[in-house]
C-alpha cells in the first residue's frame, strides 16, 4: 500500500481561544463529507500526557518497552515513550495509516499552513509573526491591518473544508 501525503492544517491560538472546540467541529464536518483524517495535540499543560494505569500496555512500558500497542475490536492503541517527539516525527507515524488530512492543534511555531484564533488584538499582535498563517480567526470584529484574510469564526470550518478538498484533489 502506497503512502498518500496528507493535507497538513494547523489550527493554533493562545490558551482558551477555542482550538479544541475548533477542532472537533472541523473533523464532525470533515467526517461528513468521508475524509479519513488524523490529528496531533500539543499538550501544552506541562508532563506528559495522562495514560491508563495499571493495564497491560503502562505495565509494559513501565517494565522497560519503549513501545506498547494494544488493538481490540479494531481500536488500536500506541503508546511510545522516548525523551521527545517532534511534530515531524509524529507526522511520519501517522502517514503510516494513510491519512487524507492530518490536523494539528497547537504547535504554533510549526510551519504548515495554519489558521489562527484570535480572542483580541492583543493575541493578534503576539502571533502575526507566525509563518504560513492562511487566515486570522475571530469570534468578535477585530480592526487589524493585515494582508492575510481574517474569517468570521462562523464561516471558517465552511472555508477550511472547501480548502481541504481543494488540496486533496
Amino acid at each position: 500500500m502506497a503512502v498518500v501525503k496528507p493535507v497538513i492544517v494547523q489550527v493554533v491560538g493562545f490558551q482558551n481561544s477555542g482550538k479544541t472546540t475548533f477542532v472537533k467541529k472541523l473533523l464532525q464536518e470533515l467526517s461528513k463529507h468521508k475524509i479519513n483524517v488524523a490529528t496531533i495535540k500539543h499538550h501544552g499543560h506541562g508532563g506528559k500526557p495522562d495514560v491508563v494505569e495499571k493495564k497491560d500496555s503502562s505495565e509494559h512500558i513501565h517494565s522497560g518497552a519503549f513501545a506498547s500497542l494494544v488493538e481490540g475490536e479494531g481500536r488500536l492503541l500506541l503508546q511510545v515513550e522516548k525523551d521527545k517527539w517532534n511534530v515531524q516525527e509524529q507526522i511520519h507515524i501517522l502517514c503510516t495509516m494513510n491519512p487524507e488530512v492530518i490536523l494539528i492543534e497547537g504547535h504554533k511555531n510549526e510551519t504548515y499552513d495554519k489558521i489562527v484564533l484570535l480572542r483580541n488584538k492583543e493575541d493578534f499582535d503576539a502571533l502575526k509573526s507566525l509563518e504560513n498563517v492562511m487566515a486570522f480567526v475571530s469570534c468578535e470584529p477585530i480592526h487589524i491591518n493585515t494582508s492575510v484574510p481574517i474569517w468570521n469564526k462562523n464561516e471558517t470550518i465552511s472555508l477550511l473544508v472547501q480548502y481541504i478538498n481543494e488540496k486533496r484533489n
